[in-house]
């Protein structure tokens, strides 16, 4: 008897666990232009700890697109095997983070007749009331990526985050739904399967970013995100914990190297190279007097060139970047959003892009860096993030994406309690209560325009 009520309090405390964050290991797969990434992380009580990383050079991808499925899974399967020999583990399940290329945002609405004879609302009713949301006409060409629930209302009363257990008649649901180009997801799923991977869920990368590299605070108030990768660089806005809008350039670091190689005359492989060893953003801060070797085409010798110079054809190319995406988002007034930018991707570690990208966008600019042991270097914050989002995704997110959430089995066979003790348990009743609607954060002015814009 001692034993029961010892397993039984086990179980209560499992439960009380399992509302603190989704305890297991994660993998995530960063399909990057230059780079493909796979972090292996245990998360437990909130805290990530990386177990395993893979990090391949890519090949068959261009500007963030696909462009060749059977080199990309070949690459995939390269970085896998070194995440696997890392984390002593095989990975058969990934998360997926898929590029905001052409993702489309808007407003869905659903809205059902509570089906229990109770009228207690239920996870079925929250499943249905998301299928009736996504019940609308999308393109052929395009795809649902995934619908966010932003509220819930039950017989007229708004604001209700999680409806479960409460009593009503009518179920409604505001959420924001995300489309993309069907080419872009079907390659990127056949990648993923031919690779010998199942995909656990797909994540747009802005969102994925925004859960680690922004605060609550951030996300909340409006913050813009710019991920400058290897071959484009993206723009997003996040406001009220929602990806509001985004933005693609299709320039990134390969841009910035490859202007490098043309001008200096060498190979784009020196000029990645130069590019790592003496890049600067901002002339200004460097000096004609240091000069280092170049190696060129058609010459025996290499020749003398002073940093000054590369530091003028780098900041070219960064200031037709930043000028493009400043453009994009003063035509949304994104500028004026309290959280400013926060930099990140591998080309964002170039020194001067913060104080570069200061001058050009006029804000507040800070550059977020992961800082996890081993992994700190803004390259892989898509990876980082991609875990940090699903893992942290509320229960009543996971139920809208259709999965149940009954995890306690598998958590009580890895405390060694056994199955009967588990079912013979009642689960924990869920509080009834509508939490406070927060109150609007913005200035007037993007108050305004982000009513008209979005809604």
């Amino acid at each position: 008897m001692y034993h029961l009520l010892r397993k039984t309090k086990i179980l209560g405390q499992l439960r009380r666990f399992q509302l603190m964050g989704n305890t297991g290991i994660y993998v995530s797969l960063d399909i990057g232009t230059t780079s493909i990434k796979v972090v292996v992380a245990e998360y437990v009580n909130g805290q990530m700890n990386i177990i395993g990383v893979g990090n391949e050079k890519s090949e068959g991808l261009s500007r963030g697109i696909i462009v060749d499925i059977d080199q990309t899974v070949e690459s995939i399967k390269k970085a896998v095997k070194q995440a696997e020999q890392k984390a002593n583990m095989d990975i058969n399940n990934v998360i997926v983070g898929i590029p905001s290329n052409s993702v489309e945002i808007e407003s869905c609405h659903g809205m059902i007749a509570v089906s229990g004879d109770n009228r207690e609302i239920s996870e079925l009713d929250v499943e249905n009331v998301m299928a009736a949301a996504m019940v609308r006409s999308v393109p052929p060409e395009r795809e649902i990526i995934s619908v966010i629930p932003e509220e819930f209302i039950v017989d007229g009363f708004d604001g209700i985050r999680d409806p479960r257990g409460m009593i009503g008649v009518r179920l409604e649901m505001h959420a924001t739904m995300l489309t993309g180009p069907k080419t872009i997801l079907h390659n990127t799923k056949r990648c993923v399967e031919k690779a010998g991977l199942q995909i656990e869920e797909i994540v747009v990368q802005p969102l994925a970013v925004g859960s680690t590299a922004l605060s609550k605070g951030e996300r909340d108030f409006g913050t813009i995100i710019i991920d400058m990768g290897g071959g484009q660089t993206s723009a997003s806005v996040i406001h009220d914990n929602q990806l509001k809008y985004t933005f693609v350039d299709p320039e990134g670091g390969e841009y910035v190297s490859k202007d490098i190689s043309i001008i200096l005359n060498t190979t784009l492989e020196n000029a990645e190279k130069i590019k790592r060893d003496y890049g600067f953003a901002l002339p200004e801060e460097t000096s004609p007097d240091e000069v280092f070797p170049v190696e060129t085409i058609g010459k025996n010798e290499p020749v003398k060139i002073d940093e000054q110079y590369l530091s003028e054809i780098i900041e070219a190319r960064l200031v037709q970047i930043f000028e493009k995406i400043k453009a994009e988002l003063d035509i949304v007034g994104a500028r004026e959003l309290p959280g400013g930018i926060v930099l990140t991707g591998g080309a964002a570690s170039l020194p001067g892009v913060i104080e570069l990208a200061k001058d050009i966008f006029e804000i507040n600019v800070k550059l977020y860096v992961p800082d996890q042991m081993g992994m700190r270097f803004p390259a892989f914050s898509t990876g980082i993030g991609l875990i940090e989002y699903v893992a942290n995704l509320d229960e009543i997110h996971a139920v809208s994406k259709g999965r149940k959430v009954h995890h306690m089995d598998e958590r009580v066979n890895q405390h060694h309690v056994e199955e009967h003790v588990f079912e013979n348990n009642a689960p924990t009743p869920r509080e009834e209560k509508q939490p406070k609607k927060e109150e609007d954060k913005l200035s007037n002015k993007a108050k305004n325009f982000f009513s008209n814009f979005f809604d």
